[in-house]
C-alpha cells in the first residue's frame, strides 16, 4: 500500500519540527475564533505531530538501550 505524500512529509520531520508544529497546532486550537471543523482538523494534525515525536523519542530509547548492553 502507497504511502500519501502527507505521512511521507511527516516521517521526514525530526522531532524538533515535530515539537514546533505539534505547539503550532496547540495555538490554533487555543484561538478564540476558530470553527469546529478547524479545530478537529488541527486536532488531528496534533495527534499526528504527537506520534511523531514518541516514534523519535522510542527509537532513541532503542538505541541507548542497546548501547547500555555493551
Amino acid at each position: 500500500m502507497a504511502k500519501s505524500k502527507d505521512n511521507e512529509a511527516l516521517e521526514t520531520l525530526s522531532f524538533e519540527e515535530s515539537m514546533e508544529k505539534l505547539e503550532e497546532t496547540a495555538e490554533t486550537i487555543k484561538k478564540d475564533r476558530i470553527s469546529l471543523e478547524e479545530a478537529l482538523k488541527a486536532y488531528e494534525d496534533g495527534v499526528k505531530y504527537y506520534e511523531r515525536c514518541v516514534e523519535i523519542l522510542d527509537s532513541a530509547k532503542q538505541r541507548i538501550e542497546v548501547y547500555e548492553k555493551r
